[in-house]
């Protein structure tokens, strides 16, 4: 039989079929010799006689995976940030788009706490920026929710910004503890960790925890100017292929950025992450030849 994790607990895989039907499993020991680990989002072969346990058999290519919590096959994610409490911040947003568009997963960006701006105006802009990128913004759950049928939807955001408000409103049946760690969703202090698919408007959801700051697996300049997609779609006019647009003559994105074809916030962002990549290799470099 073949079907989809959508609950992984105490060693236990909830697998279910296309018509519906969610099956118990254990994976078989031959994972562990092979390094393999079978996450929520697997698609699996597996046995399944009545009144038994079944066992997972095999484990399907995936298409990408999160590490926190670990979740494969996803379609999209929606980045919470609020307006206020905490104050929008465009270098933290960029960072979840970079770690995403890295990832191969579609971006939805969701703005709460509208309500405590004085004025919308500043917001609007931001949106439009966002929007002219090719970014999806909602500022509404009405807006929000046709997006997630038929869709496999991990919501994550930093800690504060009304992530778990948004869920209940979404979900009210998972019940979600405001301003505290999540009970429902298996990361209360005294629970077992689970990690599960929750039926929603059509499609699937999961929830990720809250992030203080961001770590992501991009390491190398060709790789982050891949995540910033207006850079992706310039840069091959930039006179060397491997050009980081930071100093090389010919650079599309500068003479973009000098005629107002770029917004001067993304490309920023891109050279303080592109500083920290550079960083964190020196910091490499000087710890290999301590050895």
């Amino acid at each position: 039989m073949q079907g989809r994790i959508i609950k992984s607990l105490a060693g236990f895989y909830y697998v279910e079929t296309a018509n519906g039907d969610i099956y118990q499993t254990r994976a078989r020991g031959n994972f562990r010799k092979k390094g393999q680990t079978p996450y929520v989002g697997d698609w699996v072969d597996f046995s399944a006689e009545e009144q038994s346990e079944g066992y997972i058999l095999a484990i399907y290519d995936r298409k990408n995976s999160l590490v926190r919590p670990p979740i494969v096959n996803i379609d999209q994610a929606v980045v919470i940030m609020s307006a206020k409490e905490p104050d929008f911040n465009s270098n933290l947003l960029d960072r979840f788009l970079v770690l995403l568009e890295h990832k191969k997963i579609q971006p939805i960006v969701f703005i709460s706490k509208l309500d405590l701006l004085s004025s919308r105006a500043q917001m609007d802009d931001i949106r439009t920026h966002y929007e002219q990128i090719g970014y999806k913004i909602c500022y509404s759950l009405e807006e929000l929710l046709p997006l997630l049928v038929e869709k496999i939807t991990v919501f994550m955001g930093q800690t504060g910004v009304g992530k778990s408000t948004l869920l209940n409103k979404i979900a009210p049946d998972l019940r979600i503890e405001t301003g505290e760690i999540s009970e429902t969703l298996g990361r209360g202090r005294h629970t077992t960790r689970a990690v599960s698919f929750y039926s929603v408007h059509g499609g699937k959801i999961a929830d990720t925890p809250g992030f203080s700051s961001l770590d992501y697996e991009v390491d190398n300049a060709e790789d982050l100017n891949e995540a910033f997609p207006e850079f992706r779609k310039l840069s091959h006019s930039c006179k060397f292929r491997s050009c980081t647009h930071t100093h090389e003559p010919s650079c599309a994105i500068k003479q973009a950025l000098e005629e107002k074809q770029l917004w001067k916030v993304r490309y920023d962002n891109y050279l303080q992450f592109l500083s920290e990549i550079e960083n964190r290799r020196e910091i490499y470099k000087k710890t290999i030849k301590r050895k």
